[in-house]
């Protein structure tokens, strides 16, 4: 009876031991990663911390810095990076945009986990000699926390950044090459319809003193100068110039085959080209910025405030 008794409760306990396994397995799921956010710009706030000057100025820095030197450098701000550690964190973020450019492995990138309290900054492989382990952590120590523990996020993040900035100018990196993005479409519909415009209208200027050929040159020339000033990109300057010339070039052969007293000297066609609607100052990436391709081998430093 009691050999009876003894497997009964051997049986009872391990049915028990079961269904308890079962029960907090699915009570408490493994709990999902943070999802890395999308690269929609050189800062992404996913708390709302910052303010939209705030991001506008970080981004603009953070702009000419690339241009300049030719490193990437974004800051993220996410609300948790549990159940991850935010270096587990900060290393699939890495990984995933892939900043700074392609064997050069000249990007970094400022965590900041807001609810968690705890920041990091995260180095690509090209910058390990500058933004050492230790440089990396003075940084966050002696220039972000401080701020962050008086609650002025966007003093810390915006010195922390300018520190970083400072450092990595000291290391001797590759020249960067002339941009070839194609930027933001936004910027890039206003100058195709004054493209347009100009060819037709105000080419026809240069084309009454100079020829057809020459003429659709210069008006190309010149629709590719304005660009590459307004948009900074070689590639979208070179492609409108292009159709500039084409364009120029074909409008002049069909007024050459109308009536006479049907053409128009096109004075009228000159208001198309003031670009009043251009905004080469915007402040904000609007998508357009994506990571260079570079590496990162979990370099850098952590912290908390």
């Amino acid at each position: 009876m009691t050999a009876r008794l003894w497997r009964v409760c051997s049986a009872f306990l391990l049915c028990s031991i079961l269904q308890l396994a079962l029960l907090l397995a699915f009570a408490f799921p493994a709990a999902a990663d943070v999802a890395v956010p999308q690269l929609t710009g050189r800062v992404v706030d996913q708390t709302g911390t910052l303010s939209s000057g705030d991001i506008a100025a970080l981004t603009q820095k953070l702009r000419d810095f690339e241009m300049r030197k030719g490193s990437q450098v974004a800051v993220l701000i996410v609300p948790t990076t549990q159940p991850e550690t935010i270096e587990q964190f900060s290393i699939r973020v890495a990984e995933a945009w892939k900043l700074g450019r392609k064997k050069v492995d000249d990007g970094a990138i400022l965590v900041v986990a807001k609810n968690d309290r705890h920041l990091r900054i995260e180095v690509g492989y090209g910058l390990e000699g500058a933004l050492t382990d230790v440089t990396s952590r003075r940084i966050i120590d002696e220039i972000i926390t401080p701020k962050f523990r008086t609650g002025d996020f966007s003093g810390g993040i915006s010195d922390g950044v300018d520190r970083m900035i400072r450092v990595i100018d000291g290391e001797p990196l590759p020249v960067p090459s002339p941009t070839v993005n194609f930027g933001n479409l936004d910027d890039i519909a206003p100058l195709f319809i004054v493209t347009l415009f100009a060819s037709i209208g105000v080419g026809g200027f240069f084309r009454a003193m100079l020829g057809r050929l020459l003429g659709s040159l210069a008006t190309g020339g010149i629709i590719a100068a304005l660009s590459w000033l307004i948009l900074g990109s070689f590639a979208i300057a070179l492609a409108l110039g292009a159709l500039g010339f084409v364009i120029g070039f074909i409008a002049d052969l069909f007024s050459a085959m109308a009536p006479s007293s049907g053409r128009s000297r096109g004075g009228s066609w000159s208001s198309g080209s003031s670009g009043g609607g251009w905004s080469s100052g915007s402040s904000s990436d609007s998508g357009s910025f994506s990571g260079g391709g570079g590496s990162f081998g979990g370099g850098g430093a952590s912290g908390s405030w």
